[in-house]
């Protein structure tokens, strides 16, 4: 009896020794959660309900900042629209593309290095210079893009100066700087075991054969990796827009300018855009932490279905 009584309280402080421990080793991610994420997360909550322009204390408005954000607010639908867009155009195309150049690289016998290093080094480049050397590129008067495209007798496209071709151009940039998706298909492609395509082959697969059997079925968690990853980073998509359009418009940016995102004909703006536009530019907080939250619920829902829709899309295990 004394020996239970006595190890008892032993056991019941290793256990909170453990506790502790496992704590001690969570306490990184949970205060980076808890900063980073949790509060900023409850903040924008609050004050979608308030009216507040930063300067102010904070008043409470009730419903009236959502109300303004999803029926009143006459960009909110041309930003949606172009935000949405640019999750299912340009998320599919740089998945198609990246997996491509990763499977032409994997395929060749020599210049694989080369090609590796040409494609992998437009994505080291930082986010407005890349786009600051594409709308010189593709301006439509002095760009070597259109000089090239007319000595071919070709059209020439305004690219950024077109409401039409303004998202098609931001593709393109996008594709430009695929070099991290080739990195990771690649690494997908060499991991599958080649005695699978030996045993392919021996059946009379070909190329397409072996891919839709063999290589597909091995790279599918990736590709959903890239899908997911790409939704939630182009619902955020911000700075090249931003900059193109504004560079695009010819309109000189000094201290105290303020633009109108969205150039041409609002056909770049993004949400994000709204966002900064609504905050930092016309201090009202309230209005932007509603739109916030908004795209926020929308990110979650596509992400959401995404991880849903998954069993369709990975393999099935036995």
């Amino acid at each position: 009896m004394a020996a239970t009584t006595t190890t008892a309280p032993a056991l019941r402080r290793k256990r909170t020794r453990e506790r502790l421990r496992i704590l001690g080793f969570l306490s990184p991610w949970l205060v980076g959660f808890t900063v980073f994420f949790g509060y900023p997360l409850i903040a924008t909550g609050y004050f979608s309900f308030m009216h507040y322009n930063q300067i102010e204390r904070p008043a409470f408005v009730g419903l009236r900042n959502w109300t303004y954000v999803l029926t009143q607010m006459p960009l909110f639908g041309p930003a949606l629209w172009n935000t949405l867009w640019l999750v299912v155009v340009m998320v599919a195309l740089r998945v198609v593309f990246g997996l491509g150049i990763g499977l032409l690289i994997t395929t060749i016998k020599s210049g694989a290095g080369f090609f590796r290093t040409a494609f992998y080094l437009p994505y080291l480049a930082p986010p407005v210079a890349a786009t600051v050397a594409f709308v010189f590129l593709l301006n439509p008067a002095t760009g070597p893009v259109n000089a090239i495209l007319g000595a071919a007798g070709l059209p020439t496209p305004s690219w950024f100066n077109d409401p039409h071709w303004a998202k098609p151009s931001l593709v393109l940039l996008s594709l430009w700087g695929i070099g991290d998706l080739m990195v990771i298909f690649m690494a997908a492609l060499l991991d599958v075991p080649k005695e699978q395509y030996e045993a392919a082959e021996l059946d009379g697969a070909g190329a397409w054969g072996k891919f839709r059997y063999v290589t597909w079925p091995s790279i599918t968690p990736i590709v959903l990796f890239a899908v997911v990853t790409g939704v939630v980073q182009t619902m955020q998509y911000y700075t090249q827009a931003l900059v193109a359009g504004k560079l695009a418009s010819g309109v000189s940016i000094g201290p105290g300018t303020v633009i109108q995102p969205g150039y041409p004909d609002h056909a770049t703006l993004t949400v994000p855009q709204l966002v900064y536009s609504l905050g930092f530019e016309n201090f009202n907080t309230g209005a932007a932490c509603a739109l916030s939250l908004v795209l926020f619920a929308l990110a979650m829902a596509v992400t959401t279905l995404l991880m849903r829709k998954r069993a369709g899309l990975l393999p099935a295990e036995d």
